[in-house]
């Protein structure tokens, strides 16, 4: 993913220099992201009833970030997770000049096991690559698995400003690894990172056009699904995000409805058909004021990554680079608590649209790990013996 310098007035020495992919790769980038979205818009709109509550507000912030220059935070949103086609739909009920417009929506985080498979051909890899979605190990079927792996810090660091790279170099992946995606109309070195040791994937943190960008996230990591659309506790990666990220960033509950009837779990043959009509419901929460919601967790954070910094210099003699931590901030007992308090306060943010949207409360102990650990570990698509529920850990 060769870079480009855009040249920018001298007549306003304020104005910064974005680099960014060459221009072949942003073209593909547009194309991938803009003919899916006129896919699924198309579907959306075209076989089924759309209901859409809080979109005017949700697109009024879009456009305040069009410009790079003047976002000022990064943007997380967050919503349940009940079909494997949540992604593609939900962002369907935007207008389709947003589709085209990479940089200004979404980075996701893709299973690395379905979007980034091994084996040759690597167009499925490419063509999530392009559009940004980030390949990320799930620790079910991986052992580089968990809120600690390499693509954790890439997404702290699309959310933060400036864009960083960490000061040490990725590992150098074999010429003819098949995990490789980087930017095929050119050649050359290039900032990366890696999610093995032995693959290599260009950073997209590493160009200022992606500095503070909008990334989602679906914090149950599993598909969900519940005639009353129960939500299931929330795992540590959005809390890495939130407690990490500089400067704090804005937060955007949602949550869908629909989805669960277009894939669902128990659809007879062929299962890969989408299912329609359906009622489709999204509903854009209201933004949370970052400093209000998480900022004395945020607070105990830094003061816990100073302490840790002081002695990590002391031992190693260099500063961690962002969304590098010590053991001691990865398991230590504060830590550990501070994620699990971000994860349920992010978890009540959505659980209060899916409230306005007239769901039923559900049992409080949903919220808890343990609740859920009572489930089978062995099976990767289950009734739920905790609730019911269709659960899906492996698409």
């Amino acid at each position: 993913m060769a870079s480009d310098e855009i040249e920018m007035s001298k007549s306003n020495p304020n104005k910064i220099s974005l680099q960014q992919p060459s221009l072949a790769w942003r073209i593909t980038s547009s194309l991938s992201m803009g003919l899916t979205a006129a896919l699924f818009r198309g579907f959306l709109y075209g076989f089924n009833s759309v209901e859409t509550v809080g979109l005017d507000r949700f697109l009024d912030i879009l456009d305040k970030r069009k410009d790079v220059e003047k976002r000022q935070r990064g943007l997380i949103t967050v919503s349940n997770h009940v079909s494997v086609l949540d992604d593609p739909i939900m962002w369907g009920v935007l207008p389709l000049k947003y589709g085209f417009n990479p940089s200004n929506h979404r980075w996701g985080l893709g299973a690395h096991d379905i979007c980034f498979k091994n084996k040759p051909p690597r167009f499925l890899a490419s063509f999530f690559y392009s559009g940004q979605v980030l390949p990320t190990h799930r620790s079910k079927y991986s052992p580089h698995g968990g809120p600690f792996q390499p693509t954790i810090p890439q997404a702290i660091r699309l959310l933060s400003y400036p864009p960083s790279v960490s000061p040490a170099p990725a590992a150098a992946a074999p010429e003819d690894s098949h995990d490789n995606v980087s930017d095929p109309f050119t050649s050359g070195g290039g900032v990366t990172f890696t999610t093995t040791g032995s693959d290599r994937y260009d950073a997209p943190s590493r160009y200022a056009r992606n500095r503070l960008s909008w990334v989602h996230v679906f914090p149950e990591a599993c598909v969900h699904q519940h005639p009353d659309l129960y939500v299931r506790y929330f795992k540590w990666g959005v809390s890495r995000l939130i407690l990490e990220s500089e400067p704090a960033p804005d937060v955007l509950p949602m949550f869908v409805d629909g989805t669960q009837h277009v894939m669902a779990e128990d659809r007879a043959w062929p299962r890969f058909l989408p299912r329609f009509p359906v009622r489709f419901r999204v509903a854009f929460g209201e933004p949370v004021d970052p400093e209000r919601a998480f900022g004395d967790l945020r607070a105990r954070w830094k003061d816990l990554v100073r302490r840790g910094q002081r002695q990590d210099q002391d031992q190693q003699g260099r500063v961690l680079a962002m969304g590098e931590l010590t053991d001691e901030l990865k398991y230590g007992d504060e830590a550990v608590k501070l994620r699990i308090e971000v994860a349920k306060r992010v978890r009540d943010e959505v659980m209060k649209v899916r409230r306005s949207m007239g769901y039923p409360d559900q049992d409080p102990r949903f919220e808890l790990a343990e609740t859920w650990a009572e489930e089978p570990s062995n099976k990767d698509r289950f009734k739920s013996n905790v609730d019911d529920s269709l659960v899906n850990k492996k698409d």
